[in-house]
């Protein structure tokens, strides 16, 4: 059964919010899946100097920075929000939905070229505090991170400028401010009535004694 348009909106009005928010579904929902496991992925890797010898070293996009995979759940949390309120509660969490995918995006591009984390890996394999990572590497899975996070961004963007027209959760549980219809007082039946008669007979009742 199809929904009745919403007041004031036409046919391609309607469609046109409901792309939005298919789009906004999706991008938000894979940006965050995309930013949570890019960013468990190797994003750096070196080496440490031990007894004339080397260490490998692994940095995972954690161990560099853990505000993309924050900034993720964040986002989860306000794209799913944003379906719960209304009017400038909606403009608050989409504001919030796409500042979680610009942070998400910008900290795993200034993350990708961190040497931070494998430099303390390598003070705790040496156990000297001023040892440092040798042979430095990176990998391409900060820019995959960060490509979330532009998904991200992307949600909350159409959010704030389309949300208007999208659906609330609890939208056909709400009142519209219409006023509701009283029901109709109850009249008692008359006693003199056929059908009432034999009400009464089947109660075991005598129907023509006086109250």
């Amino acid at each position: 059964m199809p929904l009745p348009l919403p007041r004031g909106e036409t046919g391609p009005a309607v469609s046109t919010g409901r792309r939005s928010l298919a789009v906004a579904l999706l991008s938000g929902a894979v940006g965050a899946v995309v930013v949570l496991l890019a960013s468990g992925r190797p994003w750096a890797g070196g080496t440490a100097s031990v007894g004339g010898g080397s260490l490998p070293l692994v940095a995972d996009g954690q161990d560099i920075t853990g505000a993309p995979a924050a900034l993720a759940i964040v986002g989860l949390a306000a794209l799913v929000a944003v379906f719960a309120v209304r009017r400038s509660g909606r403009l608050l969490v989409s504001a919030l939905l796409a500042l979680s995918g610009a942070g998400a995006a910008v900290t795993a591009y200034l993350g990708a070229s961190d040497s931070t984390a494998l430099d303390e890996k390598a003070a705790t394999t040496t156990g000297d505090a001023t040892a440092a990572a040798a042979a430095l590497t990176h990998t391409a899975w900060p820019y995959v991170t960060a490509v979330g996070g532009l998904l991200i961004l992307l949600a909350g963007l159409l959010a704030l400028f389309r949300g208007r027209k999208w659906p609330a959760m609890s939208g056909r549980y709400e009142r519209d401010g219409s006023p509701r219809p009283r029901k109709a007082p109850r009249v008692a039946p008359d006693p003199e009535r056929p059908e009432e008669l034999w009400k009464a007979l089947d109660r075991g009742e005598d129907p023509t004694r006086d109250a």
